[in-house]
């Protein structure tokens, strides 16, 4: 059995390579929630012959810096696993530095989606983020966020936690432009729920206010960012707020789908995460072709895809080696 361990800031994912064993869990590592019980409960219950691990939690801000959040990532999974634990770093496995684990886990799904697909321009979109990785001939990606940023293959962007104003300078509402509060007041997970894009049971992230997954409480989050209660403008206006929110959301992601495919002259978008539904929506307005990684792997594994490919590429790496020894112990 081998399991491929996805560490983000927010939530940790893990997958088996055979797709049969997956998980998330809300692990917000910014306050310092503890990562490693989950991790021992993992090791316990899989029980894994081997552990490959890919990570963006290093960025959370509870670490000095990304050379600390690697550290305590890395140690944590050495600590709570008892099989033998392999790192994916930008440039696979063997890696050279700590610096080529900083948020490596696009690399780990990109590579298999170059294995099993082709050229295409793979999209990812989770909670927080999208990547958006050309593949031509290979992964053409640059290696750290920064640089990723800075080209249009990372948008700080998700389903689930995008602060409403991070979206929206404004909203119009009955004829007048008004502006947003800048306040973490909503969440674009508030807008989906109110559109009917997600289900209480998707809002797998903690509320701005603590409060309720429900839909009221979304509209009345969303209300907030106007600096008005649910009841002084009425749930239809603060639905609105939600759908400009959402349809500017859209926008964006079509805007770096479109960007980066005709830069590197790509037809095909492969398309997983909690988001994807809004990347095929993305991509069929541009007139891309787009492959929905859940159809080929299944939901859950569309959902952890970059733990599942580190499993995945590691058994496609070692496998033969651990087979033979199980063999030989036989």
């Amino acid at each position: 059995m081998i399991l491929g361990l996805d560490v983000g800031g927010a939530n940790t994912k893990t997958a088996s390579s055979d797709g049969l064993f997956t998980k998330i869990e809300y692990i917000p590592l910014w306050k310092e929630a503890p990562l490693e019980p989950f991790l021992r409960r993992i090791c316990a219950e899989a029980r894994p012959e081997a552990l490959a691990v890919v990570m963006t939690g290093e960025l959370a801000d509870s670490f000095p810096d990304k050379r600390a959040g690697i550290l305590f990532i890395k140690e944590a999974a050495e600590r709570s696993f008892t099989c033998p634990v392999s790192f994916w770093g930008v440039d696979g496995f063997l890696w050279r530095d700590l610096s080529d684990l900083a948020a490596a886990n696009w690399s780990a799904s990109a590579a298999l989606v170059c294995a099993q697909i082709g050229d295409s321009l793979f999209v990812d979109m989770g909670s927080t983020t999208t990547d958006l990785i050309p593949i031509k001939g290979g992964p053409r990606a640059a290696k750290t966020d920064f640089e990723r940023l800075a080209r249009g293959e990372l948008i700080y962007s998700g389903l689930l936690r995008t602060n409403i104003a991070a979206l929206l300078g404004h909203v119009d509402m009955g004829g007048r432009r008004i502006p947003l509060s800048s306040e973490l007041f909503a969440i674009a997970a508030d807008a989906h729920l109110a559109g009917g894009r997600i289900c209480e049971d998707d809002y797998a992230v903690e509320p701005p206010d603590g409060g309720r997954r429900d839909r009221r409480s979304a509209l009345r989050r969303l209300a907030r960012t106007v600096c008005a209660d649910l009841a002084e403008i009425g749930p239809d206006a603060a639905a609105e707020i939600g759908r400009q929110a959402a349809a500017r959301q859209l926008s964006l992601l079509a805007e770096g789908i479109r960007r980066q495919s005709e830069e590197y002259d790509l037809s095909i978008v492969a398309a997983c995460g909690i988001g994807e539904g809004l990347i095929e929506e993305a991509a069929r307005s541009l007139g891309l072709e787009c492959v929905k990684l859940s159809a080929k792997y299944g939901k859950s594994v569309s959902c952890v895809f970059p733990a599942y490919a580190a499993a995945r590429l590691l058994e496609m790496e070692a496998g033969g080696f651990l087979r033979t020894s199980k063999k030989v112990q036989r």
